[in-house]
């Protein structure tokens, strides 16, 4: 009898809970894009072949608050962060996705305090896969926190990618969005403040191409139908990609006959 063959695969985990919605919609878009990594391998698809994986979502404090307040304190996210790779490095995790973009702000002290964990980039994994595909200029869509803290922006500008954002105005809208909207539950209120800021830089800067930069946005800008010549790049696809080629960094073992 031949021996059959299994992946071989290292365990993940994903720091999510910011906010939880969004957490699930990761592990959803994670389980995907392993799927379309065993198709790459040539590995069967089968429920035994996906690896281990560890969703932690804890209550984090509002990472767009805490930029703009830096005082010591409970507000602050990074303690929950750090304690949540924690136990996922407990359980075995070999790389850690932050399913929050705003929250890459505490990327280098998490990768800092676990050297022993690829901690992801997803900035950067976004920003790699536009300059791979040769974009020149996109909208940003994403929080406050993200744009003062210029997350997205620092990361094109060394790609040599323009980075066009919303007024001030705009931006507001966008938080309405995200708080009002999609952590409230009012998708359609979501729908239409995301899809009114995305339409007003595509018509102010002529883009082909919007990065979705927070979470949140996908969960409902993904269903609207009244944004024609955009590419809507997702982020957290984009991360739950680069996890799933963390988790499959081998090929196929012989399991035992």
């Amino acid at each position: 009898m031949l021996a059959s063959h299994r992946p071989a695969t290292q365990t993940v985990g994903i720091l999510g809970g910011m906010g939880p919605a969004a957490g699930a919609d990761f592990a959803r878009l994670f389980v995907q894009a392993c799927g379309e990594r065993m198709a790459q391998l040539g590995i069967p698809v089968h429920d035994q072949a996906y690896p281990e994986h560890w969703l932690a979502q804890v209550p984090i404090p509002d990472r767009t608050n805490a930029l703009g307040d830096t005082r010591q304190g409970a507000h602050q996210p990074a303690e929950p962060m750090l304690q949540a790779t924690g136990r996922l490095a407990a359980l075995g995790a070999r790389a850690v996705a932050i399913a929050c973009n705003t929250a890459h702000a505490w990327h280098g002290l998490l990768q800092q305090r676990f050297p022993q964990l690829v901690v992801l980039h997803g900035v950067q994994e976004v920003v790699a896969g536009l300059a791979a595909r040769q974009v020149r200029s996109v909208g940003l869509l994403a929080t406050r926190g993200a744009y003062d803290a210029g997350l997205y922006q620092g990361e094109l500008e060394r790609a040599g990618i323009a980075c066009c954002l919303p007024t001030l105005a705009e931006r507001e809208e966008l938080m309405q969005g995200i708080y009002d909207g999609v952590k409230a539950g009012d998708y359609a209120l979501a729908r239409g403040r995301f899809g009114s800021v995305a339409l007003a830089l595509q018509q102010r800067h002529g883009i082909g191409t919007l990065v979705m930069g927070c979470t949140e946005i996908p969960l409902a800008l993904e269903e609207s139908p009244a944004l024609p010549g955009l590419s809507l790049v997702n982020p957290s696809a984009v991360l739950a990609a680069a996890l799933a080629r963390q988790a499959y960094l081998v090929d196929t073992v012989p399991a035992a006959a």
